[in-house]
């Protein structure tokens, strides 16, 4: 008697690309991509007047300069960067007693009223060869005094710091506005010139 010989049943590829397809999509959708990478920064807008710029007094700029061995000068003294913020928050406070100190206009600010606003800028100029890692921390320090001044100008008028009220301004028009009269009192200048090759002075 013989046997027939039975084939092997075959495996159907033919699924196997669709498959990998739906697996590919669904690796593409559930990945999570970090963007939040590198510095937040709105340009100014541009100037009406290019041709005749405004004159800004020395006594309202507050100088920091990074050389290429990764060295702070602030306003001609040299620092460390761990005293960078506290001595920007001075300077951003300011005293309009101190004739060093940056000058004050009288301005109208919505919800604050008219009151005195400082000139303040900070210029920040740093050398071609100096280290991203400095230039971060010489960022983070100034930012970080914008910020810890607003916070404390906000808690002492709306009992919220900055921050919070920030987080509530998308919500809460009251909160939005003081936010917005915050930052106007203490606007953030942060004024970047193009790097030079300064070296190591």
């Amino acid at each position: 008697m013989i046997m027939a010989r039975r084939n092997a049943p075959e495996i159907n590829a033919g699924s196997m690309a669709d498959i990998a397809f739906l697996l590919l999509i669904f690796f593409l959708v559930t990945t999570t991509m970090d963007v939040d990478t590198g510095l937040t920064r709105k340009l100014p807008p541009i100037p009406e007047d290019i041709e005749n710029p405004p004159e800004v007094k020395m006594r309202n700029v507050f100088q920091v300069l990074v050389n290429a061995n990764d060295d702070l000068l602030v306003e001609g003294e040299p620092m460390l960067v761990s005293e960078l913020r506290k001595k920007a928050k001075e300077f951003i406070i300011g005293d309009a007693n101190n004739p060093n100190m940056p000058e004050f206009k009288l301005t109208q600010v919505p919800v604050l009223g008219n009151i005195p606003v400082s000139k303040q800028i900070i210029s920040l100029q740093n050398d071609r060869g100096t280290s991203y890692e400095m230039y971060i921390k010489v960022q983070n320090e100034l930012v970080g005094a914008y910020n810890e001044v607003r916070n404390e100008f906000a808690m002492q008028k709306f009992g919220k710091s900055y921050v919070d009220l920030e987080k509530l301004a998308e919500t809460s028009e009251t909160a939005a506005a003081q936010a917005d009269a915050v930052k106007d009192v203490y606007p953030q200048r942060i004024s970047e010139a193009e790097p030079k090759n300064i070296g190591d002075q």
